[in-house]
């Protein structure tokens, strides 16, 4: 399938809008800046974004959230991925909660806060963060349709989901107050699953067999990667990025239908983002510094 001249115009604006964002954040936050990559299609796109803004180099260090719990794939394509682009990688692991037990047996909640918030809390502490880029988009869930492209979090990890700041005319303000610890920056909130595997095409960028049907089962394929006990594939002969732009444009399916904690309450998304749970033409954007 070959992507028309509109499409890849839509691509362009998309990308260009990220591109700015991402030298904005990096110019404003430098050495306390990293971005907190997952090795899903999004995350991965957002670094090759990164890697696009400044030249192909990734001037900031990659932080991994490992909870021991992830796919192997997923640690088989950051290796990989790691090796290809030579960029800075971190992994943050609660190693007391592992110790003590932790794992999905003790409920997702509880086990999502201690693995994946708390590790975030001690390697934001460790070195030194102010900012996270982070792979969002505003089409995934409906909480994170409440997200801003610049999102300040408190000293007790909060994001305030019903006290959003403004961001009028794209304006964002990103100087830390003293109540708060650090911003996540979302340079995917305006993109759409489909742009991303749209741009994957086109840019040949890497991306985990896993998404591909057949990979593990046959007539089966995940739409969502994370640990391995939250994450079940969904029907699907899409085996290669055509199919699956072909099937995402008549889908009724979910994107995070196969996450275990989005089948559950709709609050529960959002309790989990509160707590630090781990989106046109081109118009000029302000930062207020």
């Amino acid at each position: 399938m070959e992507i028309d001249s509109n499409l890849s115009t839509r691509l362009d604006e998309l990308e260009a809008k990220s591109i700015y964002i991402i030298r904005e954040a990096y110019k404003h936050f430098k050495n306390h800046i990293a971005a907190l990559v997952s090795f899903g299609k999004d995350s991965v796109t957002m670094l090759y974004l990164v890697r696009k803004a400044f030249f192909g180099k990734i001037p900031i260090p990659v932080l991994h959230i490992d909870t021991s719990f992830k796919m192997k794939e997923i640690y088989e394509f950051r290796d990989k991925l790691q090796k290809l682009w030579k960029f800075k990688l971190l992994i943050a692991k609660n190693e007391e909660a592992l110790k003590k037990g932790m794992g999905p047996w003790k409920g997702r909640f509880e086990c999502c806060t201690a693995l994946k918030t708390e590790a975030l809390k001690q390697a934001i502490k460790k070195y030194d963060l102010k900012a996270l880029l982070v792979a969002i988009r505003r089409d995934e869930h409906a909480i994170r349709a409440k997200e801003r492209i610049a999102s300040p979090r408190d000293k007790d990890f909060k994001w305030d989901y019903l006290h959003q700041p403004p961001e009028l005319w794209e304006q964002f303000n990103i100087e830390l107050d003293e109540t708060q610890t650090h911003f996540r920056i979302h340079p995917m909130l305006h993109w759409r699953e489909i742009d991303i595997w749209l741009y994957i095409k086109r840019e040949n960028i890497p991306f985990n067999p896993l998404y591909l049907s057949g990979t593990r089962r046959p007539g089966y394929r995940f739409r969502s990667l994370g640990c391995e006990p939250c994450c079940v594939p969904i029907p699907s002969n899409a085996k290669t990025i055509d199919e699956i732009i072909e099937e995402l444009k008549t889908t009724k399916i979910a994107e995070r239908a196969g996450r275990v904690q989005d089948k559950e309450r709709a609050y529960m998304m959002a309790k989990l983002r509160a707590l630090g749970y781990l989106i046109f033409p081109l118009i000029t954007i302000m930062f207020i510094l």
